[in-house]
């Protein structure tokens, strides 16, 4: 490339000598000698700058137009700095030896001009050499969703790509001022066009390519543009799921995933303030190898702690986030795995005693409500003398901050699960007076975590159906395990005294609606190829869930996804004797099959605990089915 645009900038300045030595309007060439010196000067100014902005560095048939915008600045300093030495410098000491400046710019113009052309020719040379065979052009037509930037890109790749297996046949935008025009080549039409525009390119696929899209502007693309026969997909990051190899932030043409239907892009670790206060420190988490406790793992992994410890009564899982983190992070990361369990306390205060940790994440509970339900007593022990036992092994220990992961289910609880976690609540916010900073973290339901009914819903299509809810009224909040995770951590950088932090969870989503959505995302149509059964609610279960107990208040952190619930705590000795009282009941338990005693414990010790029916009553009353009715209609 060097060798050619020499040749240009040589044969450009010799074809400008010839006219200038006969054009009468230039200035008269009195000595052949002077003019090639001053050929030679602008030739090593504008070869000075090219590679000073690394022109040369460029691979032509990949660069985009910042390269080019580099070559035309280079070739015009070039021309300056030629100019002011010829004048300034040269002609100081040796009269009638300088550049004129009709020479400077022509020569350099020209020449700038010959190499830019030379460079598309080879641009669109290669392009159609490795364009895909157009004669056998068996790739899918489609139409993409979005007239902009990304959808210009996109565009581009496909229709260049010798690999792509989609052909881009228009675009379809919202924008009058690009209605009627094209864009990378292609017609851009309205939304009003397109059934016809469909149906006249014989479109198969639409890929919607728009950044920064809400899930609910995108739930409308997918369902108008699915009524219409058409294959919906989107160009966008992968899916999160917690795994490792999901972290790129490379888009991709995929499948539509029920998390784009529902969800917000889930909020990373990006704040400095939150990383620095993790980094160097020794964090535990408690039922590390689950859903929410593996994420935290890898979320605080980011942060470079001193040492990271996985507690895990559940070897198989534990293992599997240890050999996560070992493939991504090696010898960087310092990684301890133990197994136990929370409430196992000589076990636990061997763990505390030995690693000393700075922060304590207290993941570890059994979650399932018909379990639980049915063993009530195991959910006491696990639950709540489990995080007893952390919280009393973490003040005796000096810990800085302990964090516990509550649930929605806690507040006004119709179950033993949910009364569980809502004193497991009351054993943190009591310690407000304790050198540990105590908080709990308080959400809902998880998105594709172990035992959610997403998994669940794969299996049952996959098995030809049908998908089983419960009632087709109830409804849910919804988070995703990255989303859920990454909040948790940045309010335990924000907890100092007791504080009940509650997460911004959007809107309710009816567990009808995402069974629906979920067979069509599979190619299926509802209730003709998948069939949805209502079986009636499970012991304990309401129909909605709340974020909020009746009393509580909310002020809002730094954070507009986080909160802080204002409510008055019990003391100490208050929740102590709750705890007395549970455990008396699981003790006198012990042999029995039957949990009404300890159910009965929970009523007397929790007071917001309400039966099931007569909160389901007076569901369709509430704020949560109002939100699900208004979305609805």
């Amino acid at each position: 490339m060097v060798l050619f645009d020499a040749f240009c900038l040589a044969f450009v300045d010799f074809i400008y000598f010839l006219f200038a030595a006969q054009a009468a309007f230039s200035t008269p060439v009195d000595d052949v000698k002077k003019y090639i010196y001053n050929s030679l000067l602008l030739f090593v100014c504008v070869f000075f700058f090219r590679f000073l902005l690394r022109v040369y560095n460029n691979v032509w048939r990949y660069t985009n137009t910042g390269a080019y915008f580099s070559m035309v600045i280079a070739d015009a300093m070039g021309a300056v700095l030629s100019v002011l030495l010829s004048r300034f410098v040269i002609n100081s000491f040796k009269q009638g030896f300088y550049i004129g400046i009709w020479h400077c710019v022509s020569v350099t113009a020209l020449a700038s001009l010959l190499a830019l052309m030379s460079r598309f020719t080879y641009r669109l040379l290669y392009k159609r050499q490795n364009k895909a065979d157009r004669l056998n052009d068996f790739r899918v037509p489609v139409a993409i969703i979005g007239a902009g930037q990304l959808g210009a890109y996109l565009a581009n790749e496909l229709t260049n790509s010798p690999k792509s297996e989609y052909k881009p046949t228009c675009f379809i935008d919202l924008d009058k001022t690009k209605i009627g025009n094209r864009v990378a080549g292609l017609r851009v039409y309205g939304i009003d066009d397109a059934e016809s525009v469909i149906d006249k390119y014989q479109i198969a696929e639409v890929i919607i390519a728009i950044s920064e899209i809400k899930a609910e502007k995108l739930d409308h693309l997918w369902e108008r543009y699915s009524s219409l026969g058409c294959k919906v997909k989107i160009y966008a990051t992968p899916v999160l799921d917690g795994n490792e190899n999901q972290e790129s932030e490379k888009r991709v043409i995929r499948d539509f995933a029920i998390e784009d239907l529902l969800f917000r892009k889930p909020l990373d670790i990006n704040n400095q303030a939150v990383f620095d206060y993790y980094k160097g420190k020794t964090v535990l988490v408690t039922g590390g190898g689950g859903s929410i406790g593996g994420e935290l793992c890898r979320q605080i992994a980011k942060c470079s702690p001193k040492k990271l410890i996985i507690f895990d009564i559940y070897e198989n899982n534990a293992y599997d986030i240890q050999q996560e983190l070992v493939r991504k992070y090696g010898d960087t990361l310092d990684l301890v795995v133990e197994i136990g369990s929370v409430r196992d306390e000589e076990r636990l205060e061997c763990i505390f005693k030995n690693y000393k940790p700075n922060v304590v994440f207290h993941a570890a509970a059994h979650k399932h409500v018909p379990l639980m339900e049915h063993s009530s007593g195991e959910a006491i022990k696990n639950n709540v003398m489990g995080t007893y036992n952390t919280a009393n092994l973490a003040e005796k220990y000096g810990v800085d901050k302990f964090i516990l992961i509550s649930t929605d289910k806690a507040v006004n609880p119709t179950n033993v699960m949910g009364a569980s976690k809502r004193i497991c609540e009351m054993i943190v916010q009591c310690r407000a007076d304790s050198n540990t900073s105590f908080a709990a973290v308080r959400f809902g339901n998880v998105l594709g975590s172990n035992g959610s009914v997403i998994p669940l819903f794969k299996r049952q299509i996959a098995a030809g159906g049908p998908i089983t809810i419960t009632d087709k009224r109830i409804i849910r909040y919804f988070m995703t395990i990255p989303e859920a995770s990454s909040r948790v951590i940045q309010a335990g950088a924000k907890a100092e005294r007791g504080e009940l932090f509650v997460l911004d969870m959007g809107k309710p989503v009816r567990i009808y609606d995402l069974a629906v959505n979920m067979i069509k995302l599979m190619g299926y149509e509802p209730e003709k190829d998948i069939k949805i059964e209502e079986i009636g609610l499970r012991p304990g279960e309401k129909l909605y869930e709340e974020l909020l107990m009746k009393n509580e208040t909310l002020v809002e952190t730094d954070n507009t996804m986080i909160f802080i619930e204002k409510d008055t705590p019990y003391t100490r000795e208050e929740v102590d004797g709750k705890i007395e009282i549970l455990m008396k009941a699981v003790a006198d338990s012990i042999m029995s099959i039957n949990s009404d005693a300890v159910k009965m414990a929970i009523k007397e010790t929790v007071p917001t605990y309400v039966d099931m029916d007569e909160v389901n009553k007076t569901a369709d009353e509430s704020e949560e089915m109002k939100k699900v009715k208004i979305a609805t209609l």
